[in-house]
């Protein structure tokens, strides 16, 4: 079971994007999901997770960047809105098991990640 990304590409600034992870023959139902996103130099920083809880967002993304599930529980979507240049990252999903975490939007706390979806924003 891993988490796999689709959905990145080169964008300009102001432009919006949708990017998705799926688990192969699975759902998300037992587990907690979140988004992720590393910049060149920089630190993997959390966005967004689902969980029983709910949905949680970092807050400088909140409002540009919402997290949704598909109906059947087994895509979910990171829609990012007014892209800037410095979204630029590879985007990461990770899945953990549902309460065998702390905070789902830090990345030491995740268990299995996808390989990423690179996006790009152009200015």
């Amino acid at each position: 079971v891993r988490p796999v990304e689709s959905g990145g590409k080169l964008v300009q600034a102001g432009d919006s994007l949708r990017i998705s992870c799926a688990v192969a023959g699975d759902t998300f139902d037992d587990w907690a999901v979140g988004w992720f996103r590393q910049a060149p130099g920089k630190e993997r920083e959390g966005i967004a997770c689902l969980s029983t809880s709910g949905y949680e967002y970092q807050d400088s993304l909140k409002g540009r960047f919402t997290m949704s599930i598909s109906d059947a529980n087994d895509v979910v979507f990171l829609q990012m809105n007014s892209l800037k240049p410095e979204d630029t990252a590879v985007y990461y999903c990770a899945i953990v098991p549902e309460g065998d975490y702390n905070d789902c939007l830090w990345p030491d706390d995740m268990d299995l990640w996808g390989k990423g979806t690179t996006v790009v924003v152009s200015s």
